[in-house]
């Protein structure tokens, strides 16, 4: 079972291009400020972006980097169903610890189509968890429980990165499903409220920019110690916000280029944050106590 403060994480660019030396800095940093887990790939990453082969060489590099240090869950996510196995079949091969599958977005399938598209990944691979990644609000659909209930009972997936928003979609989950089904939050600003509900963790954007306050507050949410995690997503509310003011991942690139991790560079049809939006990154990383004028 995955847990705690699993980043994750954006590609850096450099005139276009993956910038790989700024890449490994990042996972580097990441490891060494605690993250519990790294995500290549998803769409924090910029996957629709990516081509395929620099899709699959992210994530063969954060699995070499981080060397089994921390849990990889190699972005496999598309709304074509044997794009997704290829990418699942490739983080398998290169050695990462799951994948992570979104719901098809755009398409709009129905419920059965969503039970068939996880089954074909599933039934593509050898051995490595699926984690379904259930975002209603960018997929438009939305995996009931009653389909993951189907796919869980099949051992397609393990467990689920849920960005509903809900706390009772996380109970209805965990009553339907059990305590060990694998529930990370995919949102930080509701995180605190996910793990006193029984969650495990969260795949976290604002790990990007302060690993180090994510990490000890998914870790305090663990060992129960809810005032202190209360404490820490005090200081760290404003960076929750102020990383989707526009467009993500574009807020967490220009924070990142504050700290010196990367550039911040993203691909059309993202932007560049506005000024207004920077002023307001960077008093929020000044609030967290990441960033130090």
């Amino acid at each position: 079972m995955f847990s705690g403060s699993i980043t994750a994480l954006v590609t850096p660019f450099r005139g276009g291009e993956v910038d790989e030396e700024a890449f490994t800095r990042l996972v580097e940093w990441q490891i060494s400020e605690g993250s519990h887990g790294l995500v290549p790939c998803g769409t924090t990453g910029e996957s629709p972006t990516l081509t395929h082969e620099e899709h699959r060489r992210v994530v063969s590099m954060c699995v070499d980097i981080s060397a089994g240090r921390v849990p990889v869950i190699a972005g496999a996510g598309s709304n074509s169903t044997s794009e997704a196995v290829d990418f699942a079949r490739h983080g398998e091969k290169c050695g990462a610890d799951a994948v992570l599958v979104v719901a098809p977005y755009y398409n709009n399938p129905d419920q059965r189509g969503l039970y068939r598209h996880f089954m074909e990944v599933r039934e593509a691979l050898e051995s490595v968890p699926v984690i379904l990644y259930n975002i209603p609000s960018r997929s438009v659909v939305d995996v009931s429980v009653e389909t993951m209930a189907r796919l869980h009972a099949q051992g397609a997936i393990a467990g689920v990165k849920d960005a509903t928003g809900s706390m009772e979609r996380l109970a209805e989950t965990r009553a339907r499903l059990g305590e060990r089904f694998n529930q990370m939050s995919g949102q930080d600003n509701s995180a605190l409220g996910f793990m006193a509900h029984g969650g495990h963790g969260c795949i976290s954007v604002s790990a990007n920019v302060a690993p180090k306050l994510c990490s000890e507050f998914q870790s305090a949410c663990l060992d129960g110690e809810f005032r202190r995690a209360l404490e820490l997503q005090d200081r760290l509310e404003a960076l929750h916000r102020a990383l989707f003011l526009e467009p993500s991942p574009a807020p967490s690139k220009h924070a990142l280029s504050l700290l010196g991790i990367c550039g911040d560079e993203v691909r059309l049809p993202l932007l560049s944050p506005s000024s207004a939006v920077c002023d307001e990154i960077r008093a929020a990383m000044t609030r967290a106590g990441v960033l130090h004028d």
